[in-house]
């Protein structure tokens, strides 16, 4: 069987061919995909390499290719989602850098999907949880339950994304590479009002301390060489530090690291005895459900998440129990009846 890619026995110069790394990372940059996807098709490319005793990719093809994702559904036992995570980076990297384009995988073994049903607060849950959080967490978290956002979307938001005329946060650049605008909760404005005070003073030190440059998606730092150090384009979540940019160097403030917030919603959760499974998700999942159980329509609830099709939002009537399944049962409708043991 093959060595865990994160195994130390696993020599590291022989597979990291830089060559191909740059080919990968260009071809990524090209399409304007994130950094996020970049990272996580050189994870599965490495592991498709150390599978097949580190030879390279040209090497191979729709075989190995075929025989890796199997065994990742056999051996592995990954769920559907990260086999076919594993098959994107695959079909990435033999079309778009190597030029080769594979056949279909009809002997392919696939992962079975399970059919699971999105775990959801009760409102008096989510308001506990609220209530465990403070500053910029709190305002972090209440944005996720109170206007529907992803984790990535509410670290990635710019000043320029949020209109409190208005009541809303536009949403750039969301999963599937669309824009959309969602709600701006009450509670949440001057909370977010008075963050964004102590935001711009903050900006104002890093301009004078000679930094104050975030960094501007796609090709934007280029048509707009200083669009980077303006107010409109700073992060809403910035970091505490500095760091050096990945890809160019340059010392700027990124967003917070997600996993700041996650560890808040979890030990917030545990703080308020919620028994229940709990993640920055959760809180979007709430926000669907619980819009649907005050009446609103579900093409409404569609556009504010930002699905493309309205059966992944169909998903949240059946938490609700209110599709073909919202019977009452027998038991309680005979409830009064005279019906109790010994009666």
């Amino acid at each position: 069987m093959a060595q865990d890619p994160e195994s130390p026995n696993v020599s590291q110069p022989a597979i990291a061919r830089p060559r191909l790394r740059e080919q990968l990372h260009e071809a990524i940059r090209r399409r304007n995909f994130s950094r996020r996807t970049e990272q996580s098709y050189w994870y599965w490319i490495r592991w498709f390499i150390r599978h097949n005793g580190v030879r390279h990719p040209a090497e191979m093809g729709a075989r190995e290719v075929e025989a890796f994702l199997s065994w990742l559904a056999t051996e592995r036992d990954v769920a559907a989602a990260t086999q076919n995570q594993a098959l994107a980076a695959l079909l990435f990297l033999y079309k778009q850098v190597l030029g080769q384009e594979l056949p279909w995988f009809k002997g392919l073994v696939r992962a079975k999907r399970p059919v699971r049903l999105p775990v959801v607060l009760t409102r008096a849950d989510a308001q506990r949880l609220l209530a465990q959080m403070q500053g910029v967490k709190w305002l972090m978290a209440s944005l996720l339950y109170g206007a529907g956002l992803r984790q990535i979307e509410c670290l990635q938001l710019r000043v320029k994304d949020i209109d409190f005329a208005y009541r809303q946060v536009l949403v750039r650049d969301g999963k599937g590479a669309k824009d959309r605008v969602t709600m701006l909760p009450e509670q949440a404005v001057q909370p977010l009002q008075e963050h964004l005070g102590r935001v711009r003073a903050l900006h104002q030190r890093d301009l004078a301390a000679g930094h104050g440059e975030v960094s501007l998606p796609d090709a934007l730092a280029r048509k707009y060489p200083r669009a980077g150090r303006e107010w409109a384009w700073q992060f809403v979540f910035p970091s505490g530090n500095l760091s050096a940019d990945p890809e160019s160097g340059v010392l700027r403030r990124h967003h917070i690291y997600p996993d700041t917030l996650q560890r808040a919603v979890k030990e917030a959760a545990r703080a308020a005895r919620i028994v229940k499974p709990v993640s920055c998700h959760t809180l979007r999942h709430s926000f669907a459900t619980h819009l649907l159980e005050g009446g609103y329509d579900i093409r409404t609830v569609q556009e504010l998440l930002g699905h493309s099709d309205v059966s992944t939002t169909m998903v949240y009537t059946h938490v609700l129990n209110k599709g073909g399944r919202g019977v009452r049962s027998p038991l309680d409708q005979d409830h009064g009846r005279g019906t109790h043991a010994g009666a």
